[in-house]
Formats: structure tokens, C-alpha cells, sequence
């Protein structure tokens, strides 16, 4: 596993001081290594591990090193985070080999002092029981326990009560479930299933949507037949509950307009029968691509993608039955897939409302009357949940709150929800419907 560790540390180098996607710069460097099938899989779990419980490594390194932040060096302090990180969260390493092979990476680093440093503390955290630091209050403990940013802990807690912010730490950490949708616009739901388990993958069906399955296990959906015949696609289940509430039917024309990679637009279209006209657009060709390439692959000629800026009004789009507003937002719902939101700052997404609301302002106005819109973000947040749509209702007297739907428990008040990952151990979001009445 040393190649491994070496590759990791590399890696997280790098995207310390590049500031790069994790997940491509991973992808990436494991393609180009020659690691093994076995080391690679160690090594990604290594590099998304230390990402994700950043923060905790680094409130453990603060207790036990002398030493500044900013003097220890950017390699000195990875290696420490992914000693660490064997150490509390990788139960097949062995301390001993968690402490040596950290010790090797620092005696390759240059830096004579290094290694004794890293074997130093790393022994001295073991010799304490491997006991986390305490936090001056409660805020810091949950920060330090569940590696979360203090000002994210606040705001959680301020805005959705200490017990729901405590649900929402908890499922922050750790792997997201993969679940996906069976198109039975072509194929039986049975006999995808049987497909599947023909296949080895193993999967338990949601109750809560009947053509959703969740993926349990380590098998690799994209890997099968039935993914590459365009029986099934991968989207998380919350995202598959904003398709049920914007409901489409059969001969209906839906407009998605922030939709890449396009996993609501294949829902709308498989739920649509693939009868009818999806239009779905991005901002970027490249993105826009994906979703043509995707509706290809399940057999979905109802789709049509494109480029649009979804901020202004395009006067040649067709008015729609039903459209969805799935608009860009600060991901803190989805912290579990992409670990680096937590250590944005609060003042990166506050810019973010005025622009998801002009997005909606602008989506509206495609709506027939009668219509439907639905207003979506994988976030969970008041100002860009909550606050957009009571914004939106204020200065749009022609639209109404409408009912979610029967996926939703049928409740005819239930308008709007935010979907913690703890309901459905899905991704976090929120969905906000309407109707136009004039």
C-alpha cells in the first residue's frame, strides 16, 4: 500500500494548493498510477476519508503540534491528517503500519526534522487513547466530532433546532447511498431486477417510489448490462421525489432548465412515458451534452437538449404545462458527495438567493396557466430554500402554493418540504411547488 499512500499524498497535495474538483483530480491520478485494482480502491477511500474529516484531523494536529498552522507545510500536514485518519477511521490498518508508513512519506519529504516530528505525534495520540480535543463549547465539540465548519454547526442549529441539526452532522459523514431509477418505458421493472441480481448487484426497492431501487453493496451499477442497455439511470432519491412533485404526464410539454447532467430530465420523460416534449437546457455545451448523450442511451427521443441562460427570459421557448427550477446552490445538502463545500467560506453563497430567485422569476414565466412549477435545490439553507419561495409568492400574485403530491404522505397543505438526508438517508433538499392561476 505504499505506492498507494504515495499517490494519495500527491493527490492531496495538490488539491490543497490548486483547489481543484476532488473527484477528477482523483479519477485522474488513479488512472494515470499503476496501481493495483486492490491498492486503488485503499486509495480512494484514503483521499476521500482525510477530505471529509479535514476539519477534526486538523483540530487533533493543533492540540498536539507546537507548531503553527501555516509552519508546519503543506505536505508535513497531509501526512499527519492521513496517519491520523488510519488511525481513527481505518480499522484494516494497523496502528503500527498507520504511524511507519506516515514516517516513510516524511523522510521522502526533504525535511530531516519531519519524520520524527509526524512519528512523534502520531505515538503520543495513541498513547492518549486516540482521544479527540475538546471544544471550548458545544458548537465546537459537533464541529470537531462530525468535521463540520463551526459557522455551518450555527447555522444548522439556529435554523432547523439542535435535534435536526444533529441528524443532519451525523449523515454528513460517510458514504451516500447510490440509488436509481428502472426505465420501464422499455423494459419491465421485474425483469430488470432480474438482470441486476444476475449480474451480482444486490439492491432493495424503495417503498416510496415504486420504480426506485437503492444499490447496497460495492457493486458498480455503470459496470452492468442493464446500465449500458439503458435500463436504468443513477439518481439519488430525493431528486427522483422533485420529478413526483412536478408530476408530468403523457403529451405534457416540461421544460427543465437548469438540468444537467440530467438525471431529473430522463425521470420526467420516463414518467412522461416518453410521450410529449422535454426541452433541457444548461448553461455550458459540454453539460448540455450529457444530457443528449444520456436520453440516448435509455432510448428517450422526447428529450431536447440545450444551451440557455436560465436567468433571462428566452421570448422563442414554448409556454409549458410544467416546469422545473432545479436552481445552483451552496450543495449543503449533498456535503457527503462533495466533502470540499464545508470548508467554502459563509460569504462564497451569499450572492447565491438573488440569483436563484431570478432563475425562478424567469422560469414562471414559461408557465401556462394552469401549470406547474416546481422550485428544487440539493441545499439546506433558509435564505435559499424557504426565503426564495416566500419571496417569489409575494411578488407573484398569479402563482399559488400547490400541493407536493401523494409521494409525499398525500397531505393537501403540504406545499413545500425540506428533505434531511436522515428521512430517506437520501441527499438533502428542498422542494417548493406552485400553480399559475392567471
Amino acid at each position: 500500500m505504499g505506492n498507494a499512500r504515495k499517490t494519495v499524498l500527491r493527490l492531496l497535495t495538490r488539491l490543497e494548493n490548486s483547489g481543484s474538483y476532488s473527484n477528477i483530480l482523483l479519477d485522474e491520478g488513479l488512472e494515470r498510477s499503476d496501481l493495483s485494482p486492490q491498492d486503488k480502491k485503499f486509495a480512494a477511500a484514503l483521499f476521500y476519508g482525510v477530505l471529509e474529516r479535514q476539519i477534526t484531523l486538523d483540530n487533533i494536529i493543533r492540540e498536539y503540534s507546537r507548531n503553527p498552522k501555516n509552519k508546519l507545510g503543506t505536505e508535513v500536514r497531509v501526512i499527519l491528517r492521513m496517519g491520523l485518519y488510519q488511525l481513527l477511521y481505518m480499522d484494516s490498518v494497523p496502528d503500527n503500519a498507520a504511524v511507519d508508513e506516515s514516517v516513510k512519506l516524511a523522510k521522502k519529504n526533504r525535511n530531516p526534522a519531519a519524520s520524527g516530528f509526524v512519528n512523534a505525534m502520531l505515538r503520543e495520540f495513541i498513547r492518549n487513547d486516540k482521544k479527540l480535543p475538546k471544544g471550548r463549547n458545544a458548537t465546537e465539540e459537533l464541529s470537531i466530532e462530525y468535521s463540520a465548519p463551526v459557522w455551518l454547526t450555527e447555522k444548522w442549529t439556529r435554523e432547523y433546532g439542535k435535534d435536526i441539526c444533529l441528524e443532519m452532522l451525523k449523515t454528513s459523514v460517510g458514504q451516500a447511498p447510490v440509488t436509481a431509477r428502472v426505465n420501464t418505458v422499455f423494459h419491465s421493472l421485474e425483469s430488470t431486477l432480474d438482470m441486476l441480481a444476475e449480474e451480482g448487484i444486490t439492491f432493495e426497492r424503495l417503498s416510496v417510489l415504486p420504480d426506485c431501487i437503492r444499490i447496497c453493496g460495492a457493486g458498480a451499477v455503470e459496470h452492468t448490462k442493464a446500465y449500458k442497455e439503458g435500463r436504468i439511470h443513477v439518481q439519488d432519491l430525493s431528486s427522483q421525489l422533485c420529478c413526483a412533485a412536478l408530476d408530468p404526464k403523457e403529451n405534457d410539454t416540461v421544460l427543465d432548465l437548469c438540468a444537467a447532467p440530467g438525471g431529473k430530465t430522463f425521470t420526467i420523460a420516463e414518467r412522461m412515458n416518453n410521450k410529449g416534449r422535454v426541452l433541457a437546457f444548461d448553461l455550458h455545451k459540454n453539460r448540455a451534452g450529457l444530457i443528449e448523450s444520456g436520453a440516448k442511451r435509455l432510448g428517450l427521443d422526447c428529450i431536447s437538449a440545450g444551451v440557455n441562460n436560465a436567468k433571462v427570459y428566452d421570448e422563442k421557448m414554448p409556454k409549458a404545462d410544467k416546469v422545473l427550477c432545479d436552481a445552483p446552490c451552496s450543495g449543503l445538502g449533498v456535503i457527503r458527495r462533495k466533502p470540499e463545500i464545508k470548508y467554502k467560506e459563509p460569504s462564497d453563497f451569499d450572492r447565491l438567493p438573488e440569483i436563484q430567485y431570478d432563475i425562478l422569476k424567469t422560469s414562471a414565466e414559461y408557465v401556462k396557466v394552469g401549470g406547474t412549477l416546481v422550485y428544487s435545490t440539493c441545499t439546506l439553507s433558509r435564505a435559499e430554500n424557504d426565503e426564495v419561495a416566500d419571496r417569489f409568492l409575494a411578488e407573484h400574485p398569479d402563482f399559488e402554493p400547490a400541493p407536493l403530491g401523494e409521494a409525499f404522505g398525500g397531505d393537501s397543505g403540504l406545499c413545500r418540504m425540506s428533505i434531511t438526508p436522515a428521512k430517506y438517508n437520501s441527499d438533502g433538499f428542498f422542494i417548493a411547488k406552485f400553480i399559475r392561476l392567471r
